[in-house]
């Protein structure tokens, strides 16, 4: 029974990483569900075994992705003790993983689109987002900043890290756009700071 669980376990996975492949060469409506079972050296049958259909498969590709940079981000804002560099970490590590090729196209362009907005913004709730409300929580209980709305700070820099992040992922070179985009973030976050800070 234990080896039938793992193997169906290790087959979930495999179409996983197989479906994130197709997903970010062709996108959600060139992705072929024939394709991905047949790389993945299955039947089609095989995979709606574990999927309900390609939908279903896309979700479980983006709760994959969205992991990745939610993990990609705790291990970079721990590279400070300081909570203010641990914030700015953060939120580079955020942008740096959405905007990456096998990342973007899933998790910032088909994800709302194909999941449906309030799905999309659930699934970010408990990922990225649950990772800067916590920050940001953790530095007003650290008296970083007077008393004010942690869920308002963290829908509006929420909001602006997605917002960079796509606007980012549509220029063909975007390594100085990260740059400007964390001086602006760095002034967004500083403001509090100095407007509010105690130090």
């Amino acid at each position: 029974m234990r080896r039938n669980k793992e193997e169906a376990m290790n087959t979930i996975h495999n179409l996983i990483e197989v479906g994130r492949k197709h997903f970010t060469k062709h996108g959600y409506e060139g992705a072929s569900l024939e394709e991905i079972a047949k790389e993945a050296n299955l039947t089609r049958g095989a995979l709606y075994h574990h999927f309900k259909n390609k939908q279903g498969l896309f979700e479980a590709v983006l709760i994959t992705v969205q992991k990745e940079v939610a993990d990609q981000i705790e291990r970079d804002a721990r590279k400070s003790d300081d909570l203010w560099e641990q914030l700015l970490l953060g939120c580079k590590a955020f942008v740096t993983a959405a905007v990456e090729l096998q990342n973007k196209r899933i998790l910032l362009i088909d994800g709302p689109a194909v999941v449906g907005w309030e799905v999309w913004r659930s699934m970010d709730r408990q990922s990225s987002m649950r990772l800067l409300h916590e920050q940001l929580d953790l530095m007003q209980r650290s008296n970083c900043f007077k008393p004010v709305s942690v869920k308002a700070m963290t829908h509006s820099l929420s909001g602006a890290l997605n917002e960079s992040a796509l606007w980012i992922a549509q220029m063909p070179e975007h390594e100085g756009s990260l740059d400007e985009i964390m001086k602006v973030i760095s002034y967004f976050v500083e403001g509090f700071k100095l407007q509010y800070g105690t130090s």
